[in-house]
């Protein structure tokens, strides 16, 4: 803005300020202030304003345990850095110490013979998992086998080799199939059937127990003739381990249906009936029977042929301390009654209608259904088996009830309006209540004499019984 001056020339205007002395002072102070002077002056509103010192705020203290996570995060990196890199160089060196083991197996070296090195093999797959997986990669089991051959190396590194691929198979079931398939089976038995010492037999035993886990193998090992040594081990053992391993090898065998030939051949099924008695190998000798009943009917004959089997298993029948035991024995006497008249037979003289009727009423869910199909078989016996003189079994069938008059050894006639079902069923409940009745007086450890020779002794206690409610 300008003003007109009153003494400017009558012909123009002259140009003035109208800011006064004092806008002008301000002016400049406030130019200065602002650290202007390069544009000549201007406002500094659009620059940051200036604060006196009392107003900036003051750092905030940093905190301590912030101090030391930042002086700590360095160290912690370069302790993780440094772990990684020292398990990386563990692994490089277990690596190249299993390749020169591997290398001396294959050709021996001067720092480890070959022995040693299948002592080390078996030393590091022992408790490793890894390394057993390893191992098999760089090619360890083809020379472990090829050493089972060397028989001029003396025992020992037959011996090593042997439990070198033990420890290769265990729990690694490609290691096991590898194994057999290198021809480890053949050269084993072999080593047996050459007159082995009792520590290098128990060493192919237990190659075999560990080999016949994989059911790829159990065919290729049953069909080699391993069963028969398998057998004389089982029942010829030097020490308990070594029987207790041929009997496992022995159960894994008999899974496969296709061993049931050999392992009747190997004349197995006595041996295991006659093993039922003792404790430490009852279960799984039941199991093997269990299978070789199931597999096939001649499987099922050879078992009923056996010596005292059916007693055995009625034995059995009584062991309540061993569910697992009572069912595997209810199995084979309900697989034994269902085809065999003269098991029936045999089952009823060794008088297992009282251990199938306690058995229905304590035992397992699985041993209660045995035991009640069982006794259904022998109450209503269908059929009776008849064999000709070719050897060919025929069927003939009888009605399941009947209506029949009986007389007593007195001479008296028996209740006319009670069928023969009914006079069974009332015969199982008082040979059931004799035999818990001596049972409780041998447990007790009373005079013999006190418990009841007969079923006369009992009327008072059978007179208000009943058996409508036993599961049949």
């Amino acid at each position: 803005m300008v003003a007109r001056c009153a003494h400017a020339d009558a012909g123009g205007f002259r140009l003035w300020p109208i800011f006064s002395a004092a806008a002008m002072r301000r002016k400049v102070l406030e130019v200065l202030t602002c650290g202007g002077g390069g544009g000549g002056g201007g406002s500094c509103r659009s620059r940051t304003a200036y604060r006196s010192p009392q107003r900036m705020p003051r750092p905030r203290p940093r905190s301590d345990r912030l101090a030391e996570l930042l002086k700590a995060e360095p160290s912690e990196c370069g302790d993780d850095f440094k772990a990684e890199a020292d398990a990386a160089s563990k692994k490089v060196e277990a690596l190249e110490e299993l390749k020169g083991v591997v290398g001396a197996l294959q050709a021996g070296s001067e720092c480890m013979s070959r022995v040693e090195a299948a002592m080390a093999v078996r030393r590091k797959a022992k408790d490793d998992a890894g390394a057993r997986e390893m191992l098999a990669m760089l090619g360890a089991i083809p020379p472990l086998v090829a050493m089972l051959d060397e028989g001029a190396g003396g025992e020992d590194i037959t011996t090593a080799a042997m439990y070198a691929l033990l420890n290769l198979g265990i729990g690694n079931d490609t290691n096991k199939a590898a194994i057999v398939q290198a021809g480890a089976v053949h050269k084993m038995l072999r080593i047996a059937e050459g007159g082995a010492s009792g520590a290098l037999t128990e060493a192919v035993v237990a190659n075999f127990l560990c080999l016949s886990a994989l059911d790829a193998n159990k065919p290729v090992i049953g069909a080699s003739g391993a069963v028969p040594f398998l057998s004389r081990a089982f029942e010829g053992a030097s020490t308990e381990q070594a029987r207790h391993d041929a009997l496992r090898a022995i159960l894994n065998l008999s899974i496969a249906s296709a061993n049931a030939p050999h392992l009747l051949a190997a004349g197995l099924a006595p041996a295991l009936v006659a093993a039922v008695g003792d404790a430490s190998v009852t279960d799984r000798a039941l199991a093997a029977l269990c299978n070789l009943v199931a597999a096939c009917p001649e499987g099922r004959r050879a078992v009923s042929r056996a010596p005292d089997v059916v007693p055995s298993l009625v034995d059995v029948l009584n062991w309540s301390d061993e569910p697992g035991c009572q069912e595997k024995a209810a199995y084979v006497l309900m697989v034994l009654a269902h085809r065999s008249y003269g098991d029936r037979a045999a089952m009823a003289e060794a008088g297992a209608t009282s251990a199938l009727l306690e058995l229905t009423l304590v035992g397992t869910a699985l041993a209660q259904k045995r035991a009640s199909r069982i006794l259904e078989i022998l109450r209503t016996d269908k059929g009776k088996q008849v064999a000709n003189a070719s050897g060919v079994v025929a069927t003939v069938s009888a009605p399941q009830e009947r209506e029949c008059r009986e007389e007593t050894e007195e001479g008296e006639p028996a209740d006319a309006g009670m069928s023969v079902e009914k006079r069974a069923v009332r015969q199982l409940v008082q040979q059931s209540l004799q035999s818990n009745m001596r049972r409780i007086v041998r447990r007790a450890r009373l005079p013999q004499d006190l418990a009841p020779a007969s079923s006369e002794s009992l009327k008072a206690l059978t007179a208000s019984s009943t058996s409508k409610s036993l599961p049949f």
